[in-house]
């Protein structure tokens, strides 16, 4: 596995038609990192969020923060979800 930049994935030359069809056909026959699930397995399965109660919907409350401009570019250049991420980072700095 490498590590890459983001600047270096979008180097990346485009993948060719005989590799694109490489991936598409691809079978994987070594499931050894995959154990059988027995039925008693199974059943302790458990949907995600009620494992993890901190992942559901919590009540949103806005208010008014002023930010340094600089720092609030950076987090719009995260993206459309920048406001998730700010979330994200309050949260961690909060609860650790």
């Amino acid at each position: 596995m490498k590590t890459m930049t983001l600047d270096e994935v979008k180097n990346l030359p485009p993948l060719t038609e005989k590799r694109l069809n490489e991936i598409k056909n691809f079978q994987n026959t070594d499931f050894s990192d995959c154990p059988k699930q027995t039925k008693e397995d199974l059943k302790q399965f458990r949907p995600y969020y009620e494992l993890r109660k901190e992942s559901q919907k919590r009540k949103k409350e806005t208010v008014q923060v002023t930010i340094d401009t600089d720092i609030i570019e950076a987090l719009k250049a995260q993206g459309k979800e920048y406001q998730t991420f700010i979330n994200a980072i309050l949260r961690k700095a909060v609860f650790g």
